[in-house]
């Protein structure tokens, strides 16, 4: 027993981040991760769009007359396919502006090039470009998202309920690749299920927060939301959901996550992260209390 313990504490410190290195350029568990995620996505939406869950969504394709089901179905998976692309962009550039404004600002102001550079500033070595903010990624998902649904002429709001149910399950692999990666690790715990991580300064047992994250954020909300997917009532109430489920989760996930060095702990008693959750929240009540108010209204004025 004492063996599989140890064996199960240094796991982390087993894990190489690469998987391959050529000179300059690797492949890292992250990245491959994010890829990972973005296809589960992809397949979840498009086993939902085969099964005919996309009614009221894609109007300007179903009225299409020169098309038959096929090239609809075929269309329409083109369609979501360049929505998450667009969203992908939106995520990645926004999480990295997130991050260089939320979490290192006067760090990024003395040396700009670091934003996009993979290059240390100081000593020039190659290190890579890491540093993403989650909420800096929402926020560039969002805009993304209002961009593609206005350009293709796309009711936001159901093309939402569409597409939340599946993100969470992308959101896991996300979390499992931070945990690959060997970052993001926990506070101390004497708990036997923490572990030693290798980039820690002194090797102390921590919670592993990312694979706590990966089942509040990812896995659990995914069981929620896709059993909960066919639900009609309430247009627009999944993105409000969402906003709601993971501000509780992140919120919770972060008791346990080690507070970013340069930050630390907020007003002796939160993290930046639950700031930004306890925000989310609210806009997740807001968003809520507008989809419950236009449904009344729509109903009432169709009863009259």
């Amino acid at each position: 027993m004492a063996n599989w313990l140890q064996f199960y504490q240094h796991i982390p410190e087993k894990i190489n981040p690469e998987i391959m290195h050529f000179g300059f350029f690797s492949v890292g568990w992250y990245a491959v991760m994010y890829l990972v995620a973005f296809f589960v996505v992809w397949q979840l939406l498009k086993k939902r769009l085969q099964r005919g869950e996309d009614k009221n969504i894609f109007q300007k394709i179903d009225e299409e007359k020169n098309r038959n089901a096929k090239d609809k179905l075929r269309k329409k998976q083109e369609t979501v396919f360049d929505f998450l692309l667009v969203c992908f962009l939106g995520a990645v550039i926004g999480g990295r502006l997130g991050y260089v404004l939320f979490y290192n600002l006067p760090f990024y102001l003395a040396h700009p090039l670091a934003i996009v550079s993979p290059l240390d500033p100081e000593t020039g070595a190659f290190v890579g470009i890491y540093g993403m903010s989650y909420h800096g990624g929402l926020i560039g998902v969002f805009l993304a998202a209002l961009f593609f649904a206005k350009r293709h002429g796309i009711n936001f709001q159901t093309l939402s309920d569409f597409v939340v149910p599946a993100i969470p399950a992308g959101y896991f692999f996300g979390r499992v690749g931070n945990f690959l990666n060997g970052e993001l690790y926990g506070r101390a715990t004497d708990m036997p299920w923490g572990m030693y991580f290798s980039d820690d300064f002194v090797p102390i047992l921590r919670h592993p927060s990312q694979l706590y994250e990966a089942l509040l954020e990812g896995l659990l909300l995914f069981i929620f939301f896709w059993f909960w997917r066919n639900e009609k009532k309430f247009q627009g109430k999944f993105l409000a959901f969402y906003f709601i489920g993971y501000a509780g989760a992140r919120f919770s996930g972060e008791f346990f996550r080690e507070p970013d060095a340069q930050i630390g702990v907020l007003f002796d008693s939160v993290t930046l992260g639950q700031l930004f959750s306890i925000m989310m929240f609210l806009c997740g009540l807001t968003l809520l209390c507008r989809v419950w108010l236009s449904h009344f209204r729509s109903t009432g004025s169709h009863s009259e």
